[in-house]
């Protein structure tokens, strides 16, 4: 069959939280294989994994840090309780975002704000000067918090959105560049079905939760021991309640360094005979693309000699 006869290839899909113009499109847009592919726009972050583990979808893009209100709990605890989701790659988008209301209204007329709580949070100081009496109504999406004002289904009388919005609906720009932190940005994660992890840059992170095995007096400390005695940094630690009783919580935590590096796959292991139960949720490329830096006793070629010296000290070797 000659190539002009062949079947294309089959296109892929991408769940993010829309609808169209979020800063979660905005993420999906830095991923150059996305390009001309599906993108499936969906409610919240359970919905977009549970496409990626039901086959709808092959990859979603979700959000999963911030600068102002740090870890996304509700990405966390999904990714701790859905089983066969690995993390295979991570975005940085800059947050910016404006106040709007419906046609010819006024900053004066305000008292309900719609916003996703992310957003919401990221605007508060803001809010509080200028709208001290406000009271504020979620939303599933910065995007949907503005569109509930175009289409009638919100009550409030204005929305938090990212400043694109203006090009897509006909609103009243209350407000400008109200975040609190100029410098602001949220961090976002590719998920799809559990693969290998793509081989390592030298400018990696490794992604995990893990559970104490008990409660007593050190063991958070032993837990990170595993990384500090290896030469380990770690970006991110937040507690998680696991929900099953009070006083019981998972660590969700970011390392810098890929599974295969020497030090990491160690700590992970160690980690692994401490904790009753490790979620490994991928090794994959930083943002930033910054070289992780280590002492240079904790270098891979170091493991690997003690690893020998061991092997040595057993089988008797001379010298060893």
């Amino acid at each position: 069959m000659t190539p002009e006869h062949e079947n294309p290839p089959a296109r892929r899909t991408y769940s993010y939280l829309g609808p169209s113009g979020t800063f979660t499109e905005a993420a999906l847009a830095q991923v150059p294989e996305a390009r001309d592919q599906i993108w499936r726009p969906v409610r919240n972050v359970g919905e977009a994994l549970t496409d990626v583990v039901e086959g709808r979808s092959d990859a979603a893009m979700i959000a999963i840090e911030n600068s102002v209100d740090g870890g996304v709990s509700t990405a966390q605890d999904a990714l701790a309780t859905m089983p066969g989701l690995r993390i295979v790659g991570e975005y940085l988008v800059p947050v910016n975002f404006v106040l709007v209301g419906r046609p010819g209204a006024t900053l004066a007329d305000v008292s309900l704000v719609a916003a996703h709580p992310v957003a919401y949070a990221q605007c508060l100081q803001w809010l509080l000067r200028e709208l001290p009496e406000h009271a504020h109504l979620p939303a599933a999406s910065n995007v949907a918090a503005a569109v509930g004002l175009v289409d009638g289904e919100s009550d409030a009388d204005a929305a938090i959105a990212p400043p694109g919005i203006l090009e897509h609906h006909d609103l009243e720009l209350l407000a400008s560049d109200i975040g609190d932190n100029k410098n602001a940005v949220t961090r976002f994660v590719l998920v799809s079905r559990t693969v290998a992890p793509v081989p390592p840059t030298g400018a990696d992170k490794t992604s995990l939760i893990a559970e104490l095995p008990d409660d007593h007096p050190g063991a958070l400390l032993e837990l990170l021991e595993q990384f500090s005695t290896r030469g380990i940094n770690l970006s991110l630690i937040e507690s998680r309640p696991i929900g099953d009783a009070l006083g019981r919580y998972r660590f969700v935590i970011d390392a810098d360094g890929h599974v295969a590096d020497e030090r990491m796959a160690d700590a992970l292991m160690g980690l692994r005979r401490f904790s009753p139960r490790v979620t490994f949720l991928g090794s994959y490329p930083r943002a930033d693309r910054a070289i992780n830096r280590y002492p240079q006793r904790y270098s891979d070629d170091v493991f690997v000699e003690a690893r020998d010296w061991l092997r040595g000290l057993i089988s008797g070797e001379p010298g060893a």
